[in-house]
């Protein structure tokens, strides 16, 4: 086999490939990077998530076990390559992987960083159990200098396998051949012996922050911890939002402004500043054809977690009790534990607040106790008071999993977003014609006099 010219040593990879039983990642790397050579569909989801077209001539070459001539310290050596080949222009990366609890370290990707400078590879791109917002973000913090040097990328385990997933169950990989090969990536990467795991924890400090909050003390912004619960935060949701979209069949993806996705910093830092004035963790999810995003807030001093969506009342209902009517209808299907309906009303009024139960058993409940005006939108909310639980790491996780799935269960999945009525054609209009009305008798007497 003719290796690249930036090769000193490596192995073509393999989609059975033979190692050391204790070379988990080595395994679980030959397999994907096989995966990637060998399933069009799948190589083009994962290369345009990080801005590479894929053309229908467009060759791809994997390795693993590199090394590279140029290689500086000996001692670092990453674990694969990958060279697409277009028809005119070549793209190169290096990919560094981990498996199980191992994680990346700055000191790793900093040294990939200059070995890829030396050999002029392209792009560094990082795999393991930790989450970024976007594949063009990374879990790990670094300096601008480390990413001038090249492109820098990272897929979490849990992207790949979400790819994957949607791809097989939405029937988009037509080669039978290749079908069968995803299928089997998607039960090897679910297995527990590939090492790939969700997010499952948050870090050491947030159970003393939880406490610290608790005790009336204040959130510090440059502390240590705290910037590092809000990465494990942004982790998280992250991760749920790959749960949502393997529930779901359709990819969930997480709302960010352009300023937050193209500036990882900027995103930590103001999440940071909102921890600290308000107390509360919030996401936004989008779901395809949903009437509206989901929002996620975990109240640390209230200790609970609520999951909304917000319409506007429809136009053509007049009264308040049939806008509530109209909700309702929707909502037939729901089961009404913890939760609850909100209602804006015109200008500058609070908003009212009622159970789902209360609402069903007396409509007239709302348009009773605002006579005088008109609701104008309304928000459906979950309420689950995690007491106790809030503040331990593994059960956090454990229940805003567990309550944002079944928000959208029990609400999301039913309601519908009010459109108003195309205008409808009058009838006969073609058939009128136009009415000139006679004159007045001066009218005529004047134009008698004239004449």
């Amino acid at each position: 086999m003719e290796l690249p010219a930036i090769l000193a040593r490596g192995e073509r990879s393999r989609l059975f490939p033979v190692l050391a039983e204790n070379s988990k990642e080595g395994r679980t790397l030959s397999i994907f990077l096989s995966c990637l050579e060998n399933i069009e569909e799948f190589r083009a989801a994962m290369f345009t998530s990080i801005g590479q077209r894929i053309g229908a001539r467009t060759k791809i070459e994997t390795y693993t076990e590199v090394v590279l001539k140029k290689s500086g310290d000996k001692q670092s050596r990453p674990d694969g390559l990958i060279i697409l080949k277009g028809s005119s222009a070549q793209w190169t990366a290096l990919v560094e992987a981990k498996v199980g609890n191992s994680e990346l370290t700055n000191d790793q990707v900093e040294s990939y960083t200059d070995i890829a400078k030396q050999n002029g590879v392209d792009a560094l791109i990082t795999l393991s159990n930790q989450f970024a917002a976007l594949p063009t973000h990374h879990p790990l913090v670094m300096s601008n200098s480390t990413r001038r040097k090249c492109a820098i990328f990272h897929w979490s385990w849990m992207f790949v396998l979400t790819q994957a997933t949607l791809l097989f169950n939405n029937g988009q990989v037509t080669d039978a051949d290749q079908r069968i090969i995803l299928h089997e990536l998607i039960r090897f990467l679910s297995h527990p012996s590939a090492g790939v795991r969700g997010f499952d924890q948050m870090p050491s400090g947030w159970t003393d922050l939880v406490s610290n909050v608790q005790a009336g003390g204040r959130i510090v912004g440059n502390a240590p911890e705290t910037k590092e619960i809000v990465g494990a935060w942004h982790q998280e949701v992250r991760d749920l939002s790959l749960i949502l979209s393997r529930q779901l069949g359709h990819e969930v993806s997480t709302k960010i402004s352009r300023a937050h996705a193209a500036d990882p910093a900027a995103r930590l830092k103001d999440t940071i500043s909102d921890l600290v004035n308000e107390e509360c963790l919030r996401a936004t999810f989008i779901v395809p054809d949903a009437a509206a995003p989901i929002e996620v807030v975990a109240d640390i001093k209230k200790r609970c977690i609520t999951v909304s969506m917000s319409l506007k009342a429809p136009g053509d209902r007049r009264g308040t009790k049939a806008r509530v009517s109209w909700l309702l209808r929707q909502l037939q299907k729901s089961t009404p534990a913890n939760l609850h309906v909100r209602l804006f009303w015109p200008g500058r009024a609070a908003h009212s607040q009622y159970t789902l139960s209360a609402l069903r058993d007396n409509p007239d409940l709302a348009a009773n106790d605002r006579a005088n005006q008109v609701v104008l939108s309304f928000e459906t909310l979950m309420v689950k008071d995690l007491g106790a639980k809030f503040s331990q790491r593994k059960n956090f996780i454990t229940e805003l999993e567990a309550t944002v799935p079944e928000f959208y269960e029990q609400v999301g999945q039913y309601l519908r977003g009010w459109v108003a009525s195309a205008p409808r054609l009058r009838k006969n209009v073609a058939s009128l014609k136009l009415f000139r009305p006679k004159p007045s008798a001066r009218k005529q007497s004047e134009q008698h006099l004239i004449a």
